[in-house]
């Protein structure tokens, strides 16, 4: 018989020690502990901390009110009508919660489509629209976006960010999953793969048709960005320091890098804004 673990610990250094002992394949292929604590108390404690008013206005940005419940919700210590009862009861006005409802929407709507694909969620829900096949896209994630060596200070800090800490914002999610795609021409799988192997909300429901719904395989058009919307959703956080500026791979007017990245596809999305990570397309 398999003797229960352990669950009383005299701090997290002792629990963190134990879970590295009893796990030792996991140790070696990844150190990195993430400083997000589990556990109901502390979901209980982010929850208190939403501003639904504030998560409206600048859940956008890198440093916007963003609730960060999405690993309560994913194990399951948040329920979404829990969170959905909690923010309508904090403000006077429905209209500052209707954002953040709708988000929670999408999450619920995200699983429905699950329990209704299956495994299916792997694959390509519809065609590219970017002019190219799938056989023209790479099944392996690139080494130096995996090791945080691509040069571009942006893309490196959102891998390094990704494996140290098991989260992202939305938008750093986004742009990731678009580099990858557009740029380097890996499908989306590879790096559905990478991403859930790291993040610790990651669920394959909300996790893979967002990376279809930017490659355009679950969407009408594929999703991408340029220097400019980074820079101004990051307050240029990344690009202040960053020696390819003026010159990396995010330069140029929307049509310029339409035309550079899919010379023969569909017209894009020009948009390079504030799709949601975990929503498809209106219409969808």
């Amino acid at each position: 018989m398999t003797q229960d673990m352990k669950r009383e610990f005299a701090d997290r250094q002792e629990l963190i020690a134990y879970v590295r002992q009893q796990f030792p394949e996991a140790e070696a292929r990844d150190s990195h502990v993430s400083p997000t604590l589990g556990g109901r108390k502390a979901a209980e404690t982010a929850l208190k901390q939403v501003d639904p008013a504030k998560y409206t206005s600048t859940r956008n940005f890198l440093n916007g009110a963003v609730t960060r419940l999405s690993p309560y919700l994913r194990y399951g210590v948040l329920s979404l009508a829990e969170v959905r009862d909690i923010v309508l009861a904090k403000v006077l006005h429905q209209e500052d919660v209707v954002k953040l409802i709708n988000e929670l929407g999408w999450r619920d709507y995200w699983q429905r489509l699950y329990a209704e694909l299956g495994n299916g969620i792997w694959q390509d829900q519809e065609p590219y629209k970017t002019g190219y096949t799938a056989s023209q896209y790479s099944e392996t994630m690139p080494e130096d976006i995996i090791e945080g060596m691509t040069g571009l200070v942006c893309i490196d800090s959102f891998s390094r960010e990704l494996q140290e800490t098991g989260y992202l914002h939305n938008h750093q999610r986004m742009w990731m999953a678009a580099y990858l795609v557009h740029w380097r021409k890996v499908r989306w799988q590879a790096g559905a793969r990478w991403f859930l192997a790291h993040l610790l909300d990651g669920d394959p429901a909300s996790n893979n048709l967002s990376w279809q719904w930017v490659a355009s395989t679950f969407s009408h058009k594929a999703y991408f960005f340029n220097r400019e919307n980074l820079e101004r959703y990051t307050k240029a956080v990344y690009c202040r320091d960053c020696p390819l500026y003026g010159q990396c791979d995010f330069e140029g007017s929307y049509e310029y890098l339409e035309a550079k990245l899919f010379p023969l596809g569909e017209k894009v999305d020009r948009t390079g804004g504030s799709k949601s990570w975990n929503r498809p397309k209106k219409g969808r």
